[in-house]
Order: structure tokens, then C-alpha cells, then sequence
């Protein structure tokens, strides 16, 4: 397996970005994460083609309360290691590598919040894992592989994929944000992709998303699904109002699907809802968990 792994230089001058990254080897990848903060773990997981560094306005809040937030960044994304074979990206190494998290930092009573592809990581871990993980934030994600063929915006996202070597990393955050992006923070989101070969998880793991006749995959999410519907843990669901990607329609479904209902739409917030409004979603996470977490 090649691997690419980013120039520390790249990460030099990250506006509001002041975390220093912890680092592990698993399997033969260097993995990046943040340890910010002490206490009850909060682990924030981020989707594609973001990192760590989506989170930076969220952790404030909820580090201030008095929690530890632990903040990897995915292999391919961010300062971790990039494998150059697109092929390779795939949910379960996703969740294995993010298992091997838990158990090295020995993280306990953990809440696990994650978005976009954080989803299926971090819910997949969850039912892996309820020794260790004992609540549950959802932003704006998709489990059933159907559920982003009804969205227009994501077909043509996933054909702009297909045909384009050399990916905007950063312009494509900043269209997936309500507020847009100012030219240093979308420099930050470009920053760990400086070539084509650093791209290889960004083009690849879009590809991995499932056909809606694909009846084999199909079949384990809906047992994921089943799955999650009968799990007792507190769940938060926070979903962006202006979400052109997965739109709030997704949400509802996805909220019924699993017998849960979204609890709050984020005002004036795109699919990158954690730039629109991270002090808000931190400080919403931080009431909920206050509150006993209830469900």
C-alpha cells in the first residue's frame, strides 16, 4: 500500500486552529488525532472531504464545560496518513481504525457526535461499541445508501467526482456552506490535499456509496436501521435548515427510521452546518449533556 502523508508545513497558519495533533500507528498508518480538554470523552467525527478542523468552532463550548473532545482525523483526511489507491477507502476500515481509537485512548461513557460520513462510522461504532460509547449525535448524515440518490445536489457532486482527477477540496466545502467561506479557512481545508495524489479518499469514498439496487448492501442497513430503532441510548439529532446536500427531508426520514425525531433545525446552516453555526451546536450539545442527555 502507498501511502502520501501531508508536509507539516501544509498545517502552518490555520486560522482558529491552535490544536496541537496527537498521533498513532495503526496497521501501518500514522493517524491523527486532537486531545482537547479533560473529563466525560466527547468524540467528534467528521465527514468528506473535511477534517479535524471542521470542528474547531464546535470544541470551545463543549471543552469549557468541563469535557474532553477527542477529534480524529479519518485516514486520507487531514494530517493523517493518505493511502493513494482510492479502492482502499471503505466504512469498515473506517470503523475498524476508529475502534482502534477507543480502545488505545480507553475512552468510557463516551458521546460520539458525527456528521456527514461521520454517520455511518460513528453509528456503526456505536452498536459495536456500547461498553464504551453511551450517547449519540447526529448531524446531518445519511445510513440508507438509497437516500442520497433522491438528492439532485449529490448525483451531480458524485458525476463531478467521476470526471474530475484533481478535486477543489476547498471550494467544495465552501458550497456546502450556507455563509460561504473566507479565503484563509478555505485555504485550511485545502491545506492537507496539496496534489492529486493526497485526494485518493476524496474521490474514493463517494465511489463506495451504494446503488439503490445494490439489494446486498441495502440489506445491512436496513439491519443497521433495525438495530438502531431498538437501541435505548440518548440520541441528539441537529440538522442544518438550508441543507441543499442531505435536505431536511432526509432528516425526518432518517429521524423515522430509527424512532427518533430531529430536535432542533439550525437556522441559516448548510450541510457544513459546523461552520455555519459551531458555537451553536457546541453550546446545544453542551445543554443536552447538562440536561442528563434525554432522549
Amino acid at each position: 500500500m502507498e501511502i502520501y502523508r501531508t508536509p507539516e508545513e501544509c498545517f502552518e497558519g490555520l486560522p482558529e486552529f491552535a490544536y496541537e495533533p496527537h498521533y498513532r500507528t495503526v496497521e501501518g498508518l500514522r493517524l491523527a488525532h486532537l486531545d482537547v480538554g479533560d473529563g466525560t470523552p466527547v468524540l467528534m467525527l467528521h465527514g468528506e472531504p473535511s477534517w479535524s478542523f471542521v470542528w474547531r468552532k464546535v470544541i470551545p463550548a463543549v471543552r469549557n464545560a468541563g469535557y474532553r473532545c477527542v477529534v480524529p482525523d479519518h485516514a486520507g483526511f487531514g494530517r493523517s496518513d493518505k493511502p493513494t489507491d482510492p479502492a482502499w477507502q471503505t466504512l469498515e476500515r473506517h470503523v475498524k481504525l476508529t475502534s482502534s481509537l477507543l480502545e488505545d485512548l480507553d475512552l468510557r461513557d463516551a458521546t460520539v457526535v458525527c456528521h456527514d460520513w461521520g454517520g455511518p462510522i460513528g453509528l456503526t461504532l456505536a452498536l459495536a461499541h456500547p461498553d464504551r460509547i453511551s450517547r449519540i449525535v447526529i448531524l446531518d448524515t445519511v445510513i440508507d445508501p438509497r437516500e442520497p440518490w433522491i438528492s439532485e445536489a449529490w448525483i451531480r457532486f458524485r458525476e463531478f467526482i467521476e470526471q474530475t482527477d484533481d478535486l477543489p477540496v476547498g471550494e467544495l466545502m465552501r458550497g456546502a456552506c450556507y455563509r460561504g467561506l473566507a479565503d484563509d479557512v478555505l485555504a485550511a481545508y485545502d491545506a492537507p490535499f496539496p496534489n492529486l495524489e493526497s485526494k485518493a479518499a476524496v474521490r474514493g469514498l463517494p465511489m463506495t456509496v451504494p446503488r439503490p439496487d445494490d439489494e446486498a448492501a441495502l440489506a445491512a442497513f436496513d439491519a443497521l436501521f433495525t438495530d438502531l430503532s431498538r437501541d435505548p441510548r440518548p440520541i441528539l439529532m441537529l440538522w442544518g435548515e438550508c441543507d441543499l446536500i442531505l435536505g431536511l427531508a432526509s432528516g425526518q426520514r432518517l429521524a423515522s427510521q430509527i424512532g427518533r425525531r430531529i430536535d432542533r433545525v439550525i437556522p441559516e446552516a448548510g450541510h457544513g452546518l459546523q461552520e455555519d453555526q459551531g458555537p451553536m451546536i457546541g453550546a446545544l450539545i453542551v445543554d443536552w449533556l447538562l440536561q442528563g442527555a434525554a432522549s
